[in-house]
């Protein structure tokens, strides 16, 4: 079942690539995805739906999910993620995201605000071979500095704008993609590059739904 989500995914993705002229999934993405095993992140009560493509509520508190898997590849590849790169998550959720992401290179930090989610999936991910994801608990709204710089950060849960914190502790060259917008509603998936000069510039990839990233204030 995982092989045939990650089939699947592979073909949507690239038949809208195609149409809008830009360059097929990565292969390794594909990989990682019929690698993973989702279910082992999911409570047993929703394991029999581990290989749809919908996303799950998997652990403490209702802010501890699984997201859809063709988005987690779709987020992923934007990324382009290269072996021996520094990535930083932000919301580690269930785990699972952050398991595709130690498929794609050696060194992945996590932040959580949670602690309880924190701790679960860390425990998941350790059961499973990848205690090498350094799950941190803080706001992740500012990012995770101890760990920074680095090449690519992925935010998996719906933020109102990207902090100049988050785009300090990105490196040169760096990425991050995160689905930007309000708490409620609908939000736009956006993707920044960062200039070898230090300047940022922002892609709009798709309106996307996702729930609003836990912690502090927001202005």
């Amino acid at each position: 079942m995982r092989r045939l989500l990650a089939g699947a995914i592979e073909e949507g993705v690239n038949q809208a690539r195609k149409q809008a002229g830009k360059a097929p999934i990565d292969k390794r993405v594909i990989a990682a995805m019929g690698k993973v095993p989702r279910h082992e992140f999911a409570p047993p009560h929703l394991r029999s739906y581990a290989y749809l493509d919908v996303p799950l509520t998997v652990g403490p508190g209702p802010d501890s999910t699984i997201s859809q898997p063709s988005l987690v590849a779709t987020m992923t590849d934007l990324l382009g993620i290269k072996r021996g790169e520094k990535v930083l998550e932000v919301g580690v959720g269930g785990g699972y995201h952050a398991a595709i992401l130690a498929e794609m290179t050696d060194e992945v930090y996590s932040v959580e605000f949670d602690p309880r989610v924190a701790a679960a999936a860390r425990q998941t991910l350790t059961r499973l071979g990848y205690g090498g994801v350094k799950v941190n608990v803080a706001d992740g709204y500012y990012g995770w500095r101890p760990g920074g710089p680095y090449d690519a950060i992925l935010v998996r849960m719906a933020i109102p704008d990207v902090t100049n914190a988050l785009i300090e502790q990105m490196k040169p060259g760096g990425r991050l993609i995160a689905p930007v917008g309000p708490a409620e509603g609908m939000q736009v998936l956006v993707l920044l590059d960062k200039g070898a000069d230090g300047l940022v510039f922002e892609s709009w990839i798709m309106p996307v739904r996702f729930r609003p990233l836990p912690g502090g204030t927001r202005l």
